[in-house]
């Protein structure tokens, strides 16, 4: 049986519960004894009150931790990641002469569209666990041409969109993004369903209209990214060119995905933590883990030292005194 979160709470709650009725018949039967162990006052040391809830509270602490340490045991990772259990990131990426222009990024010494977009595509790559998840990539432009299909190898994605003038292997003309989008929608179509993220990474400066997208049921989620500078344009092969925000807005729209502007901001942890092939596994979570541990170390010193601490400690220093004196005389 495996035991979710939840439960090792539920256990952990009922198990104080346990502990405060003990607790309880516990103090019944002391105080009928009590003048015996803290003499004729009836008075315990001051802190003695405190113990009964830290004994409690250790119960429920070292309980909920051992019980989480079991939950969050890493299972072994194995060489050969069933396909079942794969997930895909599918990077639709403009290469057009525009995105060579340096306008992008928040420092004053701008970089080029590609460069930045392949930088804002590396905060999602940094998020993917490289044993279940294929990176694949299309090169869109007049055309679309696909680059890398099904790769594990982030360092190779990066190396491709690191500014390299890809717009070489097509033939010249106006930017075809929708139709791009189309082809490498193509790519996706044999994955199983839901287990693929769509990035579109574009400056959205491309001839409107085309083929409308059709996602593919594998297709769990879109983000449609913009870059380059949205008010100011620059010239560029016998145009000026800008950010044409809402021509990608109306992709995204399309796409049922989301837009962000991302010509000065990387996309905003929410939306990474919301894609399907990034949630987080259990067995991932290092905090957790760690918190367990505490939990569960504390606990049993509570409850392996409050026995001395009382034994040594839970009369008032007079009475302990007065008791080792009669003691001491009754010796002699």
């Amino acid at each position: 049986m495996v035991m979710s979160p939840t439960t090792a709470m539920i256990v952990a709650i009922a198990a104080a519960l346990l502990a405060a009725a003990a607790e309880w018949i516990h103090r019944r039967r002391v105080a009928r004894i009590s003048h015996l162990a803290f003499g004729p006052l009836n008075r315990p040391a001051a802190w003695v009150s405190a113990a009964a809830p830290l004994r409690i509270a250790g119960i429920a602490l070292a309980v909920w931790g051992l019980l989480m340490l079991a939950v969050l045991e890493p299972k072994p990772k194995t060489d050969q990641t069933p396909r079942e259990t794969s997930k895909h990131l599918l990077i639709a990426f403009d290469v057009s002469p525009s995105m060579l222009l340096e306008d992008a990024g928040p420092e004053a010494d701008k970089v080029t569209r590609s460069k930045w977009g392949g930088e804002l595509v590396q905060g999602v790559l940094d998020r993917l666990d490289p044993a279940t998840t294929r990176i694949s990539m299309v090169a869109v432009y007049t055309d679309a041409i696909p680059i890398f299909r099904e790769s594990f190898d982030k360092e190779v994605i990066r190396n491709a969109m690191d500014g390299l003038p890809l717009y070489a292997a097509f033939k010249s003309g106006p930017t075809k993004l929708e139709e791009g989008v189309v082809e490498a929608l193509e790519v996706a179509k044999p994955w199983l369903k839901g287990s693929a993220t769509l990035l579109v990474v574009s400056d959205g400066d491309a001839t409107p209209g085309g083929q409308r997208p059709r996602l593919p049921a594998s297709i769990a989620d879109t983000i449609v990214i913009g870059v380059g500078e949205p008010h100011h344009p620059s010239p560029v092969a016998g145009h000026r060119s800008k950010q044409n925000t809402t021509q990608l807005k109306q992709l995204a729209a399309r796409l049922g995905g989301t837009f962000h502007q991302g010509n000065t901001h990387h996309l905003p942890t929410e939306l990474l933590n919301a894609l399907t092939m990034i949630q987080p596994q259990l067995g991932d979570s290092t905090g957790l883990r760690e918190l367990a541990i505490l939990s569960a170390v504390l606990g049993a010193a509570l409850i392996a030292g409050l026995p001395p601490a009382l034994s040594a400690f839970g009369v008032s220093r007079s009475w302990a005194r007065s008791r080792r004196n009669v003691m001491a005389r009754g010796a002699a």
